[in-house]
């Protein structure tokens, strides 16, 4: 019972979209000839152990601030549920960080030949952030979760950082290209959080969490929502140059724009929650896409 309560704990179907970026960001270095396997493999390591970190720290926090209770419409949580204590949660979230940069440290010291004393300083950092934002989302007096600033974070994070970090992993070298995508993914997997928040924005409320969404109010953020994934459109389809040979690349889009018809029609906040997994599947599925390509191509 308990290994299904610590699994429950990692929310494991969070995984594929955490490391999409890290998927485009590495196959994107290998259609321009860069290439590591070793680190394909320790980048993917070091996300997942971030995203285990995150989760871990979003069930303490939102478990201690009275956030996850019977009023909460996602599934419930482990801590919420009694099923892992709260003792228990803390050590689990200090082993993962710790193992997260015991793995981060090792993708830099793989990555860093030929890489300036500078960019390796830059990836330390960006590791030791990657924790404290895993945790501090809900965490702690000031977790930025509940001031409105989550969706700032993701983009970066799962965005900016995780691709076109990872793509300098293999290069050593900063390609402002690789930005068209990195916003693509950044703004998908916040559209992945702003529908967790449209789901649970009565009890945020109430709790005094002030994601964006209680701040902008249930129909704003459904129009901020469309402003996600068409913009994330527009910016993956720029990387192609808007060729028409390209439209293969950009169509798993398909999916989501008929995901946003749905969302157009949701009243009842609970209809977000299936919603949440076409998104992040289709995210993930648009770099798995570009990496097939990048192979057979």
């Amino acid at each position: 019972m308990k290994i299904k309560s610590w699994l429950e704990a990692f929310r494991l179907r969070t995984l594929p979209l955490s490391i999409s970026g890290i998927i485009m960001g590495s196959f994107i270095a290998k259609s321009k000839g860069f290439w590591d396997v070793s680190i394909f493999i320790f980048a993917l390591l070091t996300t997942i152990l971030f995203q285990i970190v995150s989760n871990l720290a979003n069930d303490l926090g939102d478990s201690l601030k009275g956030t996850d209770n019977e009023n909460r419409v996602g599934p419930a949580r482990t801590v919420q549920k009694g099923e892992i204590s709260v003792s228990q949660m803390k050590t689990a979230v200090f082993i993962f960080s710790v193992l997260s940069l015991i793995s981060a440290g090792y993708l830099i010291y793989i990555s860093s030949k030929g890489m300036s004393q500078n960019t390796i300083y830059i990836y330390m950092i960006l590791a030791l952030l990657s924790v404290i934002a895993a945790i501090t989302y809900t965490v702690g007096k000031k977790a930025y979760g509940y001031y409105g600033l989550g969706d700032i974070f993701v983009f970066v994070f799962f965005g900016l950082v995780s691709v076109m970090g990872s793509y300098t992993l293999y290069s050593k070298i900063f390609d402002f290209v690789t930005l068209f995508p990195a916003i693509a993914i950044g703004l998908l997997s916040t559209a992945v959080l702003n529908l967790n928040n449209m789901r649970d924005q009565v009890n945020d409320k109430l709790s005094n969490k002030n994601t964006l969404v209680v701040k902008l109010g249930f129909n704003r953020a459904k129009f901020y929502h469309f402003c996600l994934i068409m913009v994330a459109l527009i910016s993956y389809w720029g990387y192609f140059k808007f060729e028409l040979t390209s439209l293969i690349y950009v169509s798993p889009f398909v999916f989501l724009l008929i995901h946003l018809k749905k969302v157009v029609q949701v009243l009842d906040p609970k209809d977000f929650d299936p919603e949440l997994k076409k998104v992040a599947l289709s995210t993930f599925f648009l770099s798995l896409l570009f990496a097939i390509i990048s192979i057979l191509f």
